[in-house]
């Protein structure tokens, strides 16, 4: 990791990535990211191949290194009628070339961060989406538990429209992600009190789908294990003790689903 001293006063500029920055980019991101990506991904963005990008070198950096990343954003343009987001957004289905631009991963290293490089990557990519009359929305999810990514992308007014649970599903444990949407050229004005309602309504009801879902496979589990042990055990165990292990029973849990917040 670039650690620098105090008295370092960068100079940041921003330019495309490129292919000589293949190992550093892969590096940073390991070092950043608890999710691991695929070779391709990297290939995609330093080739450009489907994916945007913006990175960030300090000129005045006293190693030397004046062209090395110090941060990066990844993008990729989706077309809006197959996103997730388009029952969120003023889509016209008679105007098929309606875009969104899908933020990948935002990073700064850490000798890097308040200077302001994120919130520019940011600005940068907000622009390049205001440039394209077709394009309705820059949006992307932040895991629950990152509190600065969640703090800085409502400091740059980026609306949190949506939780939604265990999205992610990282080293066997499933975390929450909240989806941040912000809008462009006019993708869509806030909603009133009755769209609300109606997401509202939309969000639970898949709630109590999943949930159902869930208690259904837990109870369905334990009665599938409790079958097994009573046939292994009645070789071995007078018929009473086969009554008693009928009379265990425990309770299935389920989780949520969307959530506004």
């Amino acid at each position: 990791m670039v650690k620098f001293e105090a008295s370092h006063h960068p100079l940041i500029s921003y330019r495309p990535i490129r292919t000589s920055d293949l190992d550093v980019l892969e590096k940073i991101h390991g070092d950043l990211f608890p999710i691991r990506y695929e070779t391709e991904f990297f290939q995609n963005v330093v080739n450009g191949r489907d994916i945007i990008s913006w990175g960030a070198v300090d000129r005045n950096r006293p190693d030397g290194q004046t062209d090395e990343l110090v941060g990066f954003l990844t993008a990729r343009i989706v077309m809006a009628r197959d996103s997730e987001i388009v029952d969120l957004l003023r889509y016209d289905p008679s105007k098929s070339d309606q875009t969104l631009v899908y933020i990948l991963t935002l990073g700064v290293v850490e000798s890097y961060r308040n200077f302001g490089i994120a919130s520019s990557l940011i600005r940068e990519v907000i622009q390049y989406a205001a440039n394209f009359s077709t394009c309705r929305a820059v949006y992307l999810h932040v895991i629950s538990y990152n509190n600065p990514a969640i703090h800085l992308y409502k400091k740059m007014s980026f609306q949190c429209v949506r939780r939604l649970h265990a999205f992610y599903y990282i080293n066997g444990q499933h975390y929450d992600s909240y989806l941040f949407i912000y809008y462009v050229n006019g993708g869509r004005s806030p909603c009133s009190p009755l769209e609300v309602l109606a997401l509202l309504i939309s969000s639970a009801k898949s709630g109590l789908k999943l949930a159902a879902s869930r208690l259904w496979k837990d109870e369905n589990r334990k009665f599938s294990k409790l079958q097994k042990c009573k046939e292994s055990s009645s070789d071995l165990l007078p018929t009473m003790q086969n009554m008693r292990i009928h009379d265990g029973s425990g309770g299935g849990g389920g989780g949520g689903g969307c959530q506004f917040v």
